[in-house]
C-alpha cells in the first residue's frame, strides 16, 4: 500500500503522530527517536524500573499476527513508562466472528485507547487504522506499526540503528550487509530506509536470486548473489531468516543447499571488517542461515539489539504520547 500524501504520520506541525513506516521519515526524527532511546537505556542500569511518563495512558497492543517476542517488549516499554497495557487475544475476538477491522477498532477505542500498536499479516492495515482515526476525529489516539506483512517494520528497523550507532558511533562510513530472504522482509526494507536516510555510504544485500526483490538498485544498494564476494570488508552484517510461512511454491532447493552457499560461518565472518558485529532480528534458524559458532560469538550482538529494543519501543511511545493532533 503505498504512503498516503502528506506524510501520515506527521501532524500539522511535523512531529510524530504515528509511527507506520521508516520511509520517508525525516532524519531528524529518526535521530530524535534514536537520542530519546538512549536516555531510557540506562532507567534499569540506575534501578529505576519505571518513568512516568504514560501514567494513565491506555496502550492496546494488537497483534493479528503471532509474535511473542516483539508483543513482549512493548509490554515491557509500555510498563516502564507506566502506561496501562491490554493484550488482544485477536485469534478469539470478534473480527473472528465477522466484526471488521474498523469496527473493533472504534469500539476500543470507545473504550478511551491512547495508542494501538499494530501488527497485521496485511501491508497497509496499520495505514487504514491511523487514517480512519483521522479521518474520524479521534487524532489523539496513535498507532504504532509492529509489522505489516512484507511492508515494514519500523521499530524493529530503528532498533538495528540504535544497535548500529551503540557499536559503531557514526554512520558516514560504514558497509552494511543484508544477508538472506530481503524477498519476504519487512525489517530489511525499514533497515535500507533507516541506512540510507541516515548516511551510510554502502548498502549490499546478498542472497539468491530468487529471495532479492526487484528494484533495489533504485533504492541505493549494491546487489550480490555470492556471499562472499558481498561479505568483503563489510562493517555490519544483518542476518535475516527464511520466511517459509510467506514462500509460495519452491524458491529454494533445501535448507542444508541454503546454509552452504549463504549461511554465515566463522570462515565467511572472517571475510568482513575484523571488527564487523552481527546482527539478527530474530527468530534464528541456527545451521540455516547462521552457524551457532557466529550466533554466540564474540561479534554477534543478537542479545544487545533485543535489550536495545526496549528503549527504542520506549521512546517512540512516550514521543508519540507527547503529540497531539
Amino acid at each position: 500500500m503505498p504512503i498516503l500524501h502528506n506524510n501520515p504520520q506527521l501532524n500539522k506541525n511535523g512531529e510524530l503522530q504515528h509511527l507506520l513506516t521508516i520511509e520517508g521519515l525525516p532524519k531528524s526524527i529518526i535521530n530524535h527517536i534514536l537520542d530519546t532511546a538512549s536516555s531510557f537505556a540506562g532507567i534499569s542500569d540506575r534501578e529505576v524500573k519505571k518513568v512516568p511518563l504514560m501514567r494513565g495512558k491506555s496502550v492496546f497492543n494488537l497483534f493479528f499476527e503471532n509474535s511473542t517476542r516483539t508483543r513482549t517488549t512493548f509490554e515491557i516499554a509500555a510498563k516502564r513508562l507506566s502506561a496501562d497495557v491490554i493484550n488482544l487475544n485477536i485469534q478469539a475476538s470478534s473480527t473472528t466472528k465477522g466484526e471488521s477491522l474498523l469496527d473493533t477498532i472504534d469500539n476500543l477505542a470507545a473504550m478511551h485507547a491512547d495508542m494501538f500498536v499494530v501488527r497485521h499479516a496485511q501491508s497497509g492495515a496499520p495505514y487504514l487504522i491511523a487514517r480512519h482515526l483521522n479521518e474520524s476525529g479521534q487524532k489523539d489516539i496513535h498507532v504504532v506499526n509492529a509489522g505489516d506483512g512484507r511492508h515494514a517494520h519500523p521499530t524493529q528497523g530503528l532498533l538495528d540503528m540504535y544497535t548500529i550507532r551503540h557499536y559503531k558511533q557514526d554512520f558516514t562510513n560504514l558497509r552494511v550487509a543484508i544477508v538472506g530472504d530481503i524477498l519476504h522482509s519487512r525489517v530489511a526494507r525499514s533497515d535500507i530506509h533507516a541506512l540510507t536516510t541516515l548516511g551510510v555510504p554502502e548498502v549490499r544485500a546478498i542472497g539468491p536470486q530468487t529471495l532479492l526483490p526487484s528494484g533495489l538498485e533504485h533504492m541505493g544498494v549494491r546487489v550480490f548473489n555470492n556471499m562472499d564476494e558481498g561479505l568483503k570488508d563489510v562493517d555490519v552484517i544483518i542476518m535475516l531468516r527464511l520466511q517459509n510461512e510467506r514462500m509460495s511454491g519452491a524458491l529454494l532447493p533445501s535448507a542444508q543447499e541454503y546454509f552452504k552457499s549463504y549461511g554465515l560461518t566463522p570462515e565467511r565472518l572472517a571475510l568482513a571488517h575484523p571488527d564487523a558485529i552481527v546482527m539478527h532480528p530474530g527468530p534464528m534458524n541456527r545451521g540455516v542461515e547462521i552457524d551457532s559458532a557466529v550466533a554466540d560469538g564474540r561479534q554477534a550482538v543478537i542479545l544487545p539489539q533485543v535489550t536495545f529494543g526496549i528503549a527504542v519501543r520506549m521512546a517512540v511511545m512516550s514521543i508519540l504520547a507527547g503529540t497531539h493532533g
